[in-house]
């Protein structure tokens, strides 16, 4: 008996981006998300903010935003706020304590300016080791996200190497669209993950390539449109079934409703339900 998961209301997608920096431009993309109703995960340097009233050189293009207007673009918003370290540091090169002095501090301001726990991260420069995973694992860090990418719409293996499907300026984009949004996923649920910097967009005059890509997305009722953690918490939720040796008797230990498909047919199993399949 084959089981495969499906998303929250059965549904066999999901679209998800991670913005890194906490920049100026990231005030445009939050407002062509929100206009489409995507969702996405910025990922922010809290020692680096730009100090109040600081004025820009003229032609700067990585421009980094106040504490406030961080605070004031993402704190009422359905975007999530993660980790990307106090300084933007390599974090595999830096002793075990530094690196965590890094991570627990930047996750610590975020959680006291936006009252709310943060379990995110995407690696400054996307670089990493084995011992900066136990790092993150040491400081309430579930998962992470790499500069390294798929062009597929696979789940990842190792959530401390999370790679996206592609960057936004991959010259595949649109052709993954129309593949993720005009296919169906035949087994396993995809997950098409877009990664970048918005200030990208104006420095390279495309600022096109993000709103298309929008318009071809948006508010279609078989994509699941969620932040990072939102994806992470709901598969790790469903990995938590049990099932007995036959497969054949479901229990769910979790809190929320969880949804699959077997033998062709859609299924779902509520909080601390147990079901026979």
């Amino acid at each position: 008996m084959i089981i495969h998961m499906r998303f929250p209301g059965g549904l066999r997608k999901a679209l998800t981006f991670s913005y890194d920096d906490a920049v100026e431009q990231d005030m445009r993309l939050v407002d062509i998300f929100d206009k489409h109703g995507l969702k996405g995960t910025f990922n922010i340097n809290t020692g680096s903010f730009s100090p109040e009233g600081k004025v820009h050189p003229e032609g700067q293009i990585h421009r980094r935003m106040t504490e406030k207007q961080t605070y004031d673009l993402l704190a009422n918003s359905p975007h999530e706020v993660a980790v990307h370290t106090l300084t933007h540091p390599y974090l595999e090169k830096m002793p075990a304590a530094s690196a965590a002095y890094e991570v627990l501090g930047d996750k610590m301001n975020i959680e006291k300016l936006f009252g709310k726990i943060t379990r995110g991260m995407a690696y400054p420069f996307g670089t990493f080791s084995q011992e900066v995973f136990d790092v993150l694992k040491s400081c309430g860090i579930a998962y992470s996200r790499v500069c390294s990418t798929t062009s597929n719409f696979n789940l990842p293996t190792n959530w401390y190497k999370w790679e996206a499907t592609c960057h936004h300026r991959n010259p595949n984009l649109m052709s993954l669209a129309k593949k993720f949004v005009e296919e169906k996923p035949p087994r396993a649920p995809w997950v098409f993950y877009i990664w970048g910097h918005s200030y990208e967009f104006e420095q390279a005059d495309n600022w096109n390539i993000i709103e298309e890509f929008a318009d071809y997305v948006a508010f279609k009722n078989d994509i699941w449109y969620a932040t990072n953690i939102e994806i992470y918490e709901y598969v790790e939720a469903y990995n938590s079934m049990r099932l007995s040796a036959d497969c054949k008797i479901m229990h769910n230990p979790t809190c929320r409703e969880l949804f699959f498909e077997v033998g062709g047919k859609a299924r779902s199993i509520k909080p601390g339900e147990t079901i026979t399949l």
